[in-house]
């Protein structure tokens, strides 16, 4: 039993693999075959190349505000592979790793952020909510399907994605407790990237880990390393089988850092100093998962790069056809809003339609 040996009150931390991909607690090696090794890790290279062109496209002008997810690629694809396909999923709006791995089509991901909301239409075996951008209103959507599927009779779980920001939102305090004194098999995980937008960690709250908040709510809770493929899948793997068997939820704090920007608005070189950045690089988690696959005789340089192009091209080919039909009718955006359009969504459609017939003209 993992859960219970790190007490995040001592500052303990879960770390099975370290910085140069060496295993240094070989006695909690999760059981995973090297398929599903190999899956993990082209789901993680495969989100950090469509985060480079993403970011080139939106500095193009040909996409709107972009989420990047560079350095918490193991935190998301690693938890995400310790559920079922059944389970649901209630993310924020940075798991994109979680998107990929589950099967979201990344036509549909490309869509979302060029401002179509109908990207958020998942195909029904995905069984992942849509992003949620008001901070740490997920964490009750996960709670409300961990209920549902138990009042059904089923043994689905639901996991909720929030940042260290989102800890300090009453959502999450009121999810936590919600699914505590219910019992609901949850499992929630803290991408503890170290800043909400240019806040840090250590200004939001004065407790020493976000792991420790859990005691408060007679819950089990433990950090990991965020980096680390391992311990974040042998925290998880424990945590959904606890859920799954009515034992109730479990905090999870994935220790990990941020290494782009909040979204392209955003300029984190006003709040951070680059050796900072770099001190994080080195703890890189897919470079990190790569030395290891490659000691142990299962990936190599060669088959990196080959898939490198090859999805690097499939990213370039899906991202232009969503550029190509992508584009959103003015009128889905007052349709959606309520059954009928209200007199002032009337007004409002008119004044934008005829304001967009004029620049047209």
């Amino acid at each position: 039993m993992i859960l219970g040996q790190f007490d995040p009150l001592k500052g303990e931390r879960l770390q099975i693999m370290n910085e140069e991909g060496v295993i240094v607690k070989p006695e909690l090696m999760p059981e995973l075959s090297v398929e599903t090794l190999l899956t993990i890790y082209k789901t993680m290279k495969f989100s950090r190349i469509i985060d480079e062109k993403t970011l080139q496209y939106q500095r193009q002008g040909r996409m709107l505000t972009y989420a990047p997810n560079l350095g918490q690629e193991a935190t998301q694809v690693a938890s995400v592979a310790a559920s079922r396909q059944t389970d649901w999923i209630a993310p924020s709006f940075r798991e994109l790793g979680v998107w990929l791995y589950r099967g979201a089509p990344l036509d549909k991901i490309f869509l979302y952020w060029f401002g179509n909301e109908l990207g958020m239409k998942m195909p029904e075996e995905v069984r992942i909510l849509p992003i949620s951008v008001p901070i740490a209103s997920q964490m009750q959507h996960a709670t409300g399907l961990a209920y549902a599927s138990r009042y059904k009779g089923l043994d689905d779980i639901a996991i909720a994605y929030v940042g260290d920001g989102g800890t300090s939102q009453g959502d999450f305090h009121e999810a936590l407790n919600f699914a505590a004194v219910q019992d609901l098999p949850n499992v929630f995980i803290i991408q503890n990237n170290q800043f909400a937008i240019s806040t840090r960690r250590m200004l939001q709250t004065r407790a020493e880990t976000l792991a420790q908040k859990a005691i408060a709510y007679g819950i089990p809770g433990i950090q990991v390393d965020g980096n680390d493929v391992f311990a974040v899948y042998a925290a998880t793997s424990e945590a959904v089988e606890r859920a799954r068997s009515g034992k109730g939820p479990t905090l999870i704090e994935a220790y990990t850092y941020r290494m782009g920007a909040h979204t392209t608005s955003d300029d984190p070189t006003v709040y951070r100093q680059e050796e900072e950045v770099k001190e994080w690089a080195a703890k890189d988690p897919i470079m990190r998962l790569k030395k290891y696959l490659i000691a142990q005789g299962h990936w190599d340089e060669a088959q990196d790069a080959a898939y490198e192009e090859e999805r690097g091209k499939y990213v370039k080919t899906v991202f232009e056809a969503v550029e190509k039909t992508g584009l959103m009718p003015l009128e889905d955006i007052f349709d959606f809003v309520y059954a009928e359009r209200t007199p002032i969504l009337e007004s409002q459609y008119r004044h934008k339609k005829a304001f967009y017939e004029k620049e047209v003209k």
